[in-house]
């Protein structure tokens, strides 16, 4: 009898098993966050600031579409401190406005369009 519960035991298992790892949530996530990015200065600057945030596997930004790509882990980060971080960096993430004295302190080709600072990266 003991036979039988263990083999109708190790069959559950077996079948079910694979199912319950499915349905485990990842700790990776992914988001993508507009950004007020104008060169390739602002995508490195962008990049790097978030290789040191803690929780963080990678960021890349595309200049094209101005939003960075992230995937992180969503039990040591979330998103509202990953928009606060570029913010800390000069840079809007989404709703967020850049921090007025970081932004300030960007090279000129990393001004926002309308900004009567705004440089070519060639006069840097």
């Amino acid at each position: 009898m003991k036979t039988i519960a263990f083999i109708i035991s190790f069959l559950l298992i077996a079948v079910f098993t694979p199912e319950l790892s499915a349905q485990k949530v990842s700790k990776w996530q992914e988001v993508s966050i507009k950004v007020s990015s104008q060169c390739g200065m602002c995508k490195e600057r962008i990049e790097k600031i978030l290789a040191f945030e803690k929780g963080i596997k990678s960021a890349v930004v595309d200049l094209e579409k101005d939003e960075v790509s992230i995937v992180y882990n969503s039990k040591r980060t979330d998103v509202k401190s990953i928009r606060t971080a570029i913010s800390k960096a000069g840079y809007d993430a989404d709703d967020v406005a850049a921090d007025p004295k970081a932004y300030e302190k960007l090279p000129g080709c990393c001004k926002k369009p309308d900004d009567p600072k705004k440089k070519d990266c060639a006069e840097e």
